[in-house]
Order: structure tokens, then C-alpha cells, then sequence
């Protein structure tokens, strides 16, 4: 009798990957609102334990997309799977929470009345108190809503969605309003529950943020993906250097002749000069004008962001 073998290993693997499906699931996703295409074919997998950056300009499809993920919006056409079900499915289990930017708090309310009546609304929370100190109001649970901060309404609203320990958590520009030390504090407890597996989609203007916290960046424009991929290999898209200068008194007209230049900005004494040819920038500056303290640096995010979604001016429908 012929016989096969099956390393053990491989096997465990192969049927642990088959059990574990993608945090998200967006497969020819497409969402119209009359004749303006928001969301157009989108194909999208996250993986659980990730934390994803969804950047693009504003219009560009970001919260028509989340809106469907959420399932507060019906696709026009394609499927949505959140960790294996319809997002209904998911969100009644409690295992999809998100933090929108506005609205969702009653103002006469106490922090801690908040967080409890919200704990109420589940089958099953975790604790309180564990979730205010988590989200860095335990300390203000007293304080009635109206009289929080921006930047603290945003920390509650983080505590809330904690509550019921979801799997995939989704952040619409959380930490608005907020100071320094408290988006270090928001961004250090993000990572910490990735660490531990849950998966994070947020959308935010603060492409520091994405840069710094994000494990990929989504860029999307005009309802369609343009880059999906690291910090690093979003801003390589956006090709070329940057050449920094001091040149006192020179003018745009004049340097624009300057040889591999692509465009070029002044700063009072500073000249910043983009190009796909850097040392030919470098060495003209030096050898041919009185430049000096010059620096040549990577293209940052911004510079990508802008490079890979900077015409959706062009299109006057718009998208949402």
C-alpha cells in the first residue's frame, strides 16, 4: 500500500493560517453615491495584529470605505469580511469597536457614567476602571463631559471602545486635540495591544503619526489605492532627494536653471531643491554659486503623500 507523508510542522502551519482569516477583507469594493464613484474596486487584506495607516486627501474615499467596514454602508458592489464574517456579524459579537473623531458623548454626564453605561450595552466588558486608566482618564472620571477637553472627549471615546476588547479597533483621527505627551501616552498603549494581537485601522492627517506608529500605510485617491506598503517603501515612490542650502539672495528664476532640478523652494537664506539627480545639484551648488551648509535628504512621507494624491483637485465631484 502506497504511503505519504506530511511534515508535522508545515501541516500545524498550513491549518493554523486556514483558521486565522485577515482582520479585513475588502475584495472589488466599489461604493457610488449617484453618479460619483467614492470607493472604486478596491482590493484590501489587513491581517490581524497589524496597525494600518489609512492616509489620503480629504474626498479620497477614506470614510466611505470605513463606513462599510463598520457596516454602516452598504457597497455598491464587491465583499466586505471583517475577521471572517459580515462586519454585523463581528460588530454584535463585540469585536469591532471604533473612535470617531466627533459626536457619541451625552455632556451632562460623568466620565465614569459614560464608560459604565457604555459597558452596560455589552454581553460581556472588561473592567471600568481598567479602561479609563488604560486610556488616561481614570483620573477625571468624575468630571462631567462638558467640561472635558477635546483632547480628553478623545481619550474617552478610546476607553469606551475598549470596553468591549475588540480584535480590530478603528481610529478616525484619534488623537485630535490632544497634546504631545498625550498622543506619545494614546500611540504607546496602540502598540502595546497590538503587541498582543489586536489590529488597528486608523485614519489621521498627523503623517508623523503614520510614519512613526504604523506597521504599513494605505494611501488611497480619488476611491482607489495608489500605495500599500512600509513607511519605507511608501516615501521611495516618491522618487528623488532633497537639496538644502544656504544661498542668501538667490531667486527661483535662477534656480530653476540649476541643472536636475525639479522644483525649488526658498526659505529666507534656504534654498530646498527636489531632484531626481542630487549630487548634479550638489556639485553645481558648490562649484558654481556661493552656497553653503548643504544637506541632502530622503523625500519624507509628506513629500510621498503629496507626490502620489496631490491632484484630487482635478476632480470637482469629489468623494467622501
Amino acid at each position: 500500500m502506497a504511503m505519504t507523508t506530511t511534515d508535522p510542522v508545515m501541516g500545524a502551519d498550513a491549518l493554523a493560517d486556514a483558521a486565522t482569516p485577515p482582520a479585513v477583507s475588502l475584495r472589488g469594493l466599489s461604493k457610488n453615491f449617484g453618479a460619483v464613484q467614492a470607493v472604486r474596486d478596491v482590493d484590501l487584506t489587513i491581517d490581524q495584529g497589524e496597525v494600518v495607516a489609512f492616509l489620503g486627501p480629504n474626498g479620497a474615499g477614506k470614510t466611505s470605505t470605513i463606513d462599510m467596514i463598520l457596516g454602516l454602508s452598504v457597497p455598491s458592489s464587491g465583499e466586505v469580511s471583517v475577521l471572517g464574517m459580515t462586519p454585523q456579524q463581528a460588530i454584535r459579537r463585540g469585536l469591532v469597536s471604533a473612535v470617531m473623531q466627533t459626536g457619541g458623548l451625552l455632556r451632562d454626564l460623568t466620565v465614569g457614567e459614560t464608560a459604565r453605561y457604555t459597558a452596560s450595552l455589552f454581553a460581556r466588558s472588561t473592567d471600568v476602571t481598567a479602561a479609563l486608566r488604560r486610556a488616561g482618564v481614570a483620573g477625571i472620571a468624575d468630571r462631567r463631559v462638558g467640561k472635558c477637553s477635546g483632547g480628553e472627549q478623545q481619550r474617552l471615546r478610546f476607553a469606551m471602545a475598549l470596553l468591549s476588547d475588540p480584535e480590530l479597533l478603528i481610529l478616525d483621527e484619534p488623537t485630535t486635540g490632544m497634546d504631545v505627551e498625550g498622543r506619545r501616552d494614546f500611540w504607546a498603549a496602540i502598540r502595546h495591544d497590538a503587541g498582543e494581537g489586536r489590529t488597528v485601522l486608523f485614519a489621521t492627517h498627523y503623517l508623523e503619526e503614520a510614519d512613526a506608529y504604523a506597521d504599513r500605510i494605505v494611501l488611497i485617491r480619488r476611491g482607489v489605492i495608489v500605495a500599500d506598503g512600509t513607511g519605507a517603501q511608501v516615501k521611495s515612490l516618491a522618487s528623488g532627494r532633497t537639496v538644502r542650502a544656504t544661498l542668501p539672495g538667490a531667486t527661483e528664476g535662477a534656480l530653476r536653471s540649476v541643472p536636475g532640478a525639479d522644483s525649488v523652494e526658498i526659505r529666507g537664506d534656504s534654498v530646498l531643491i527636489h531632484s531626481g539627480d542630487a549630487d548634479k545639484v550638489a556639485r553645481y551648488l558648490l562649484t558654481e554659486t556661493g552656497a553653503h551648509d548643504l544637506e541632502i535628504t530622503s523625500r519624507g512621507l509628506e513629500e510621498a503623500f503629496l507626490a502620489l494624491t496631490g491632484d484630487d483637485d482635478e476632480n470637482p465631484g469629489g468623494n467622501r
